[in-house]
């Protein structure tokens, strides 16, 4: 969208500085409320040690890659590493139905304003999957902690996305959180290999080509391209989907 004449371009500086103000308040708007915070620090470890706790008594199957305690444990930290900062995704979209449209009227660009809402899912995400990692490697050996954690991170900002997808249709906190738990238990059902299925469609959840990774930066086994690949593209796509989202969501006349 071109600048109207005689209307200076904003520096690169005022542009960041935009940036962080817009983060600045999506955070305090997120942090306002004490259960969010409780919910990132307290769930994921309750999560993690109730999955692997409920899967040790089951019998090991002769398809599962390891233990069934193993398994629920690396199920459950990546069920609470997407599904988390999927709400506050879902979350900051709601929060940005009328709050970001007077802001752009206001002359912040609404490209700023959308960075910092990833931002904030970002930030979501980095603290979730810290405190879910954690939580994991006192269970099992975790080989490689810096490659968990950053597929943990990426699985983060997949689910982020799908959470400001879901906002988008769905405005609603309760019923957003609702199907964002669904979404995120009956991906991670598929992806995890405790229900056996070898039906093509599951390689188009989000979580597939992500636990993939996990597994073998869990086993210390080098990744697969083609799952790195895949799992990059899906967050462009879901990027470029919640980016256009977002942009009919505040306003007309596209992002500027």
């Amino acid at each position: 969208m071109s600048d109207a004449p005689g209307t200076a371009r904003p520096t690169v500086g005022a542009n960041a500085r935009r940036l962080e103000v817009g983060l600045a308040a999506a955070l305090r708007e997120f942090v306002r409320e004490p259960v969010n915070l409780a919910l990132l620090v307290v769930l994921p470890p309750l999560v993690v040690v109730s999955y692997g706790s409920i899967m040790s008594s089951f019998p090991r199957l002769p398809y599962m890659s390891g233990s069934p305690e193993t398994l629920g444990a690396v199920a459950g930290t990546l069920f609470v590493a997407g599904f988390l900062p999927g709400v506050i995704g879902l979350f900051q979209v709601i929060s940005a139905r009328n709050a970001d449209a007077r802001l752009s009227l206001a002359g912040f660009p609404r490209a700023t304003l959308f960075g910092a809402r990833l931002l904030t899912v970002l930030a979501a995400s980095l603290l979730t999957a810290g405190v879910s990692l954690a939580a994991l490697a006192t269970r099992t050996d975790v080989a490689s902690l810096p490659a968990a954690f950053g597929v943990l991170v990426l699985v983060g900002v997949l689910y982020g996305l799908v959470g400001m997808l879901v906002g988008t249709v769905l405005p609603r906190e309760l019923e957003g959180s609702l199907v964002l738990i669904f979404l995120a238990d009956v991906d991670e059902a598929l992806a995890s290999g405790i229900v056996r299925t070898d039906a093509a469609f599951t390689k188009l959840f989000p979580l597939h080509y992500p636990h993939e990774l996990f597994g073998a930066a869990v086993d210390g086994r080098e990744f697969a391209t083609s799952d790195a690949a895949a799992a990059g593209a899906y967050v462009v796509v879901l990027g470029v989907a919640a980016l256009a989202a977002y942009a009919t969501l505040t306003g007309e006349g596209g992002l500027r």
